[in-house]
């Protein structure tokens, strides 16, 4: 039987901009404590705190990342580093013992998520990639609607992702592609994990088009991912448009939108649907915290001993196919996927 009483005692290793989001989800948790917060950057961890939940009394912050990690306090980190960096800090964290949150992408290749899923079974520990948007309710309202049969097969899904590039998120264009910069390790993992959920078959192949900064990282990357038998998954996503976030589902008898997938707490989720035969209807959901949910997901998961909503094999093909796209927009040609 759970036990709501019980709580996880949760890490941040990093002060990066996600914590306005992440952290004061982990405090307002009902099954979370929020224990400590480190940074490399002195004084940058008690800044943090400061400012995201300045009501916590007995939070510990760090100047070191490992010191964090050393302590015996923290069951689960949330790791929120560069993206070049998520792979070695998720394995010293799991060294450690430790329960890990990965903010996507969990890593550039997908032998280091083979690595990392080997150490998390040796060490008996939990981890997740961290794609928030997956614990909407929203979401799990469209798998309803495709599981009563409401639009027949699925044959098409179109996900696109979008915002202008502001001065504060340059960062995110400075790496090259090589250490994760760019669109689509950042905000095209979203499109291509949305599509993906879809779907039922394995992807055969990818094809991409990029364009590119002088960093070599992609600014805006557009393709196609191809499921067989005539079913797409179409991605889209800039950092030179204005901001979009949404999916759209084609089947054989109807479709379904998302029309906003990145929900703020107090945003109320629209849904709409159409059908061959005439009926359509829009949908208006609760307003709900994507992030608050994951946690309590992530924390419900280790301290029930149940498995993830999102698997370290579904991180594995997610990352399949980014490196896919980004080989394919590189070479400009179809890239098939090994089986």
């Amino acid at each position: 039987m759970d036990q709501p009483s019980r709580k996880l005692r949760w890490g941040i290793l990093g002060a990066a901009r996600v914590n306005e989001r992440l952290l004061p989800a982990i405090v307002e948790a009902n099954n979370a404590e929020l224990v400590a917060i480190a940074s490399r950057r002195p004084g940058a961890a008690a800044q943090t705190l400061a400012q995201y939940a300045p009501q916590q009394q007995n939070t510990r912050t760090y100047d070191h990342l490992e010191a964090l990690l050393d302590d015996p306090d923290v069951d689960a980190v949330y790791l929120p580093l560069a993206n070049h960096e998520h792979a070695e800090w998720t394995l010293r964290a799991i060294e450690r013992g430790k329960h890990v949150l990965c903010e996507k992408p969990m890593a550039l290749t997908v032998a280091d998520i083979e690595a990392i899923d080997s150490a998390a079974r040796r060490h008996k520990v939990t981890v997740m990639e961290g794609f928030m948007y997956r614990f909407h309710p929203q979401h799990a309202r469209v798998l309803e609607l495709l599981s009563s049969g409401l639009i027949g097969e699925v044959r098409s899904v179109r996900a696109s992702y979008s915002f202008m590039m502001r001065p504060a998120r340059m960062y995110r264009l400075t790496e090259n592609i090589e250490r994760g910069g760019g669109a689509l390790w950042d905000i095209g993992c979203y499109a291509i994990h949305s599509a993906r959920l879809f779907f039922d078959e394995t992807p055969v192949a990818v094809t991409a088009l990029s364009r590119y900064a002088d960093s070599g990282a992609d600014i805006t990357t557009s393709g196609v991912i191809d499921f067989n038998s005539g079913k797409f998954a179409h991605f889209d996503f800039s950092f030179e448009r204005a901001r979009k976030c949404e999916y759209e589902i084609i089947g054989t008898k109807g479709g379904i939108k998302c029309h906003v997938v990145w929900q703020l707490p107090g945003d109320v989720p629209v849904i709409s649907w159409w059908t061959e035969d005439g009926r359509q209807s829009e949908e208006r959901l609760p307003p709900a915290n994507h992030f608050r949910l994951e946690i309590e997901h992530f924390s419900d998961c280790v301290l029930n001993g149940k498995a993830p909503l999102l698997s370290l094999d579904d991180a594995k093909a997610n990352c399949r196919i980014i490196v896919a796209a980004l080989q394919s927009a590189n070479q400009g040609k179809k890239i098939e996927l090994l089986s």
